[in-house]
């Protein structure tokens, strides 16, 4: 694997990972303020749960954030790895069918060459438009 595919792996991991941080926390804000009013409800209108401890409707409260933190995070997760999932499928059958034009089969080899010169022709045609809009 090339310095390149690594740290181009290492920016999906950390951009995965903000995406999860960022869901977790809206999740668990979201999950404590509903245990938190489910609880105060419970305590104003049901005998049997004013009667215990402060630590168990804590506990609860816990439970709540925790399955908010949880879900949300996992969702986050599982949507961009189907956005990833779907983005590369396009790519691979663009590159399937641009290979199958030139009369080459689409070998894994073939497509990770076709990828690096996809990226060149990219990088080169950023390059003169940059170029030309500084002139």
């Amino acid at each position: 694997m090339s310095t390149a595919d690594r740290a181009r792996r290492r920016e999906d991991v950390d951009k995965a990972y903000q995406l999860q941080v960022r869901a977790a926390t809206i999740g668990a804000a979201q999950y404590t303020a509903v245990g938190a009013g489910s609880a105060m409800l419970a305590h104003r209108y049901w005998p049997l749960f004013r009667r215990q401890t402060l630590q168990f409707k804590v506990f609860l409260i816990s439970i709540s954030t925790i399955f908010g933190l949880v879900i949300h995070a996992d969702n986050a997760l599982l949507s961009h790895e189907e956005h990833k999932r779907v983005t590369e499928t396009a790519l691979r059958r663009e590159a399937r069918i641009d290979l199958a034009r030139r009369g080459m089969i689409a070998t894994e080899t073939e497509i990770a060459k076709w990828k690096v010169e996809k990226e060149k022709a990219q990088a080169l045609a950023a390059s003169r438009s940059e170029g030309s809009s500084q002139q």
